[in-house]
């Protein structure tokens, strides 16, 4: 079932099944988030699509809803209702870290400091996300190598006015600019999702004149083009192989 469209042919409902018609449909619904027809953070149909496809009443999509809700499966906001289902682990294939050449949360091997603040982007930065001149916006930093010192990344992410309207848990680290605690933002692109923004990504990797390091520019935008976020990643290349890996979608 795909977000804007939905099956000619409604389900039919065993008879035989003497639960409640809306707990069968939860059922059901449950069995297509799971299986990624719906993936996390996607929003689903409108109630009168959901009504449609399984062949009841909007009234008993509501109640299917609420049962999902009640379960934590399923998230309604401002802009409607999305999958909650938890996504695969941090590091695997199918996830795209943030920022780009960011470690693994659970490599030993990895030593690894990150900082926000509320800062004027680098001006390229501020051309990219359409920001004006000395404008301050969310910053982030981060920083890696191994224990030994080798193989050193450093990135650096500046958000747009989108980004900060759009989804709420970036917003909320405005006022936790420049504190000493430590950010967590490895889940800014699932954040991203789950506030029903498709996303898509450029990179662009260049080789830095005169200096043994690569440079990886990211630039990610809504479906709506609207510029999200920036970031530029340096990797020393003397002491670790820049390796680029991503994972192609699921034919639908």
């Amino acid at each position: 079932m795909a977000r804007s469209t939905t099956p000619t042919t409604p389900h039919v409902h065993p008879s035989a099944d003497d639960r409640p018609l809306y707990r069968r449909i939860a059922t059901e619904l449950l069995g297509e988030l799971r299986d990624g027809t719906i993936t996390p953070g996607e929003r689903l149909p409108a109630e009168r699509q959901l009504a449609g496809h399984f062949g009841v009443s909007r009234q008993t999509v509501r109640q299917a809803l609420e049962v999902l809700r009640s379960e934590g499966l399923v998230e309604t906001d401002r802009r409607g209702s999305h999958a909650a289902l938890p996504v695969g682990p941090l590091g695997t294939p199918s996830f795209l870290a943030f920022p780009v050449g960011a470690r693994p949360a659970d490599d030993p091997s990895a030593v690894a400091r990150a900082a926000v603040s509320w800062e004027t982007p680098p001006p390229e930065h501020a051309e990219a996300l359409g920001l004006a001149p000395h404008r301050p916006t969310l910053v982030h930093r981060y920083e890696s190598a191994r224990a030994d010192g080798r193989g050193l990344r450093t990135a650096v992410t500046s958000f747009s006015a989108v980004a900060l309207a759009e989804v709420e848990e970036l917003a909320r680290y405005r006022d936790r600019a420049d504190s000493n605690a430590s950010p967590e933002l490895r889940r800014a692109y699932d954040w991203m999702r789950r506030a029903g923004l498709t996303l898509h990504h450029r990179d662009c990797i260049t080789h830095l004149d005169d200096d043994p390091s690569m440079r990886v520019t990211r630039r990610v935008h809504d479906q709506y083009a609207r510029p999200l976020e920036i970031t530029d990643l340096v990797v020393d290349t003397r002491r670790e192989a820049l390796v680029y890996a991503f994972t192609l979608p699921a034919a639908g």
